[in-house]
């Protein structure tokens, strides 16, 4: 614990601070229950419940309006537990773009006040299906919808930093979200990942300010961060247990808040539905255990969502 909190320190001291104030914390929320089946509105007031009861959190963020009636289902649950959301648009396929425009066309114009913002694709640019000019394209075409709605995307941080999201900030965009997860650069809990995150996070909101000017009119969040409880393969140093997500969680997490910098967990709970996939490095990969809870909205044992 002494190495991680030294590294944090050492993390904390390379940037000054990006506000006075804490960051807000928010969590990533599936649209499926632990069977795969669609959620519905009272599905998602029992998460909200449970998101805000154990972490004081209200807001969440989804990845694509249309699926399983995202955006029918949980604004209205939004509306009534006093929740913010981020709907999401998967541009990727031109049906999948297509239906989440319907839906924000359709459902989003009557809760606007439950829509916090809009991401239009979701670390596309780090897949290579678009170049920053074509999906600033795409998040113009989508802010016409809901012309008054805070817009961007969520993307991978060294996507901002190497400079293929440029576009986006020359061209405008309002909301840039950097997803990083040491987890996956093989970084251990303790000796070196929460180091990694702060650097990670750093970098992009670095580049992102040099080329800006300043971001005084960027709303920047760390769009996805989180470590597994249990299962999947280890990649590198890091592995999987809830001692292990626990610790990230209190010295990364609640560290980057301090800091000032607004976290979206990846993600609120389980989700054992997910089927399994094969990861960049060709071995296994198990995304059904990242969950801060228990796909039963239950807390993890020893899993502290506090952060002090």
């Amino acid at each position: 614990m002494r190495a991680a909190a030294t590294l944090l320190s050492i993390a904390l001291a390379t940037v000054p601070a990006l506000a006075a104030s804490k960051g807000t914390l928010g969590f990533a929320l599936g649209t499926k229950l632990a069977d795969g089946s669609c959620k519905y509105t009272s599905d998602y007031e029992a998460d909200f419940d449970a998101i805000k009861s154990n972490t004081g959190s209200t807001i969440v963020r989804g990845y694509a309006a249309s699926d399983c009636n995202c955006a029918q289902q949980i604004l209205p649950a939004a509306k009534s537990k006093g929740f913010k959301v981020i709907l999401g648009v998967w541009p990727d396929t031109g049906d999948s773009f297509n239906a989440d425009k319907l839906a924000l066309s359709t459902y989003a114009t009557q809760y606007t006040d439950q829509v916090y913002a809009v991401t239009v694709g979701s670390e596309t640019l780090y897949r290579g299906n678009f170049t920053g000019a074509e999906l600033l394209e795409k998040i113009q075409d989508v802010q016409a919808i809901l012309p008054n709605t805070l817009m961007g995307t969520a993307d991978s941080w060294n996507k901002y930093a190497d400079g293929t999201a440029d576009a986006l900030i020359k061209g405008g965009v309002k909301l840039l979200m950097a997803n990083a997860f040491s987890y996956w650069q093989g970084k251990e809990v303790g000796a070196g990942a929460e180091y990694t995150y702060f650097d990670d996070v750093q970098q992009a909101m670095g580049h992102i300010q040099q080329v800006a000017g300043s971001l005084d009119s960027i709303e920047f969040w760390n769009g996805e961060t989180g470590w597994p409880t249990t299962g999947g393969t280890d990649y590198g140093a890091a592995t999987a247990g809830t001692d292990l997500a626990s610790t990230f969680y209190t010295q990364g997490v609640c560290g980057m808040l301090d800091w000032g910098v607004n976290v979206f967990y990846f993600e609120a709970f389980d989700e054992p539905w997910k089927p399994a996939s094969v990861g960049d490095n060709g071995a296994a990969e198990d995304e059904t255990h990242w969950g801060a809870m228990n796909a039963d909205r239950s807390l993890k044992q020893g899993f502290s969502l506090q952060c002090s």
